[in-house]
């Protein structure tokens, strides 16, 4: 017999309404909102900065997956198959075989990846899945202005073809270190992956436009868009309506409202 309920899954990730294309995810989670909300507020620092960050990718790594991630039948027998043959459950799911790859951009990036590549061996058959490392930091003038990414170092897998390569950094701020690491990811490994995700928990118009300019395939998740240095009269339109009058960086390119430094704060390093 066969379960007709689950043999497929239309699920898709909740958004909030934008006009920044299709390939942006703005999701909508009043949940992931109020954590977060508290991982920016000045009076949180470690440890809880660092559970309320792992609690916030967990959800956002189940989402992507479920969203993202190719499908397979499973049927799997339960503990009432003894006594009851049909006791057999037959359902959509994950497929096992996927192939991923989940990328640490030190430093705000390297729990974050932990967090993902541990939920992804628990998901999928652990011989699909790999971690990188990518060693690279914001490169500034006398003035403190970001002026690109300074590369440090790269531990990474030769094989990259047919994978989905997961590349998740809290701030996406200007774009330069995604863009870096994802040309990086185009041109230096042997393949070509099946599709980079990138996943954060808050990104900027700045950001959105310039990685989207760069590798317009690339798909992005954030719980949430800061543009807190627009004008009213754009912040009162749909998001993305006038991209060009959006502002989320500050002179010095933090976001506005941001959180501060998430690398800073995760390490207790300020530098």
């Amino acid at each position: 017999m066969t379960e007709i309920a689950y043999a497929s899954s239309r699920f898709r990730s909740p958004e909030i309404e934008h006009r920044y294309g299709a390939n942006v995810r703005l999701l909508d989670d009043p949940f992931a909102w109020t954590l977060l909300a508290r991982l920016c507020a000045r009076a949180t620092e470690q440890p809880e900065v660092g559970r309320l960050l792992r609690v916030l990718y967990e959800r956002l790594a189940q989402t992507v997956v479920a969203a993202e991630f190719p499908r397979a039948r499973l049927d799997v027998p339960t503990r009432m198959v003894s006594s009851s043959p049909e006791a057999v459950v037959r359902t959509c799911g994950i497929s096992r075989s996927t192939l991923v790859v989940a990328v640490g951009i030190a430093r705000a990036g390297t729990v974050p990846s932990q967090v993902v590549y541990d939920l992804l061996n628990e998901i999928l058959d652990p011989a699909c899945v790999r971690q990188d490392h990518l060693f690279m930091s914001r490169a500034t003038d006398r003035d403190g202005r970001v002026t690109g990414t300074t590369w440090n170092d790269a531990k990474i897998g030769r094989d990259i073809d047919g994978r989905l390569v997961l590349l998740p950094d809290p701030m996406g701020a200007t774009g330069g270190s995604m863009s870096s690491a994802l040309d990086h990811y185009k041109t230096r490994p042997e393949g070509t992956p099946a599709r980079c995700i990138a996943m954060h928990l808050i990104v900027t118009p700045e950001y959105l436009r310039n990685v989207l300019r760069a590798h317009p395939e690339t798909v992005v998740y954030a719980f949430r868009l800061d543009r807190g240095l627009s004008a009213a009269d754009v912040l009162a339109t749909v998001p993305g309506t006038r991209w060009n009058e959006e502002r989320g960086l500050d002179d010095h390119q933090y976001i506005v409202p941001g959180a501060g430094g998430v690398g800073e704060v995760l390490n207790n390093a300020w530098v």
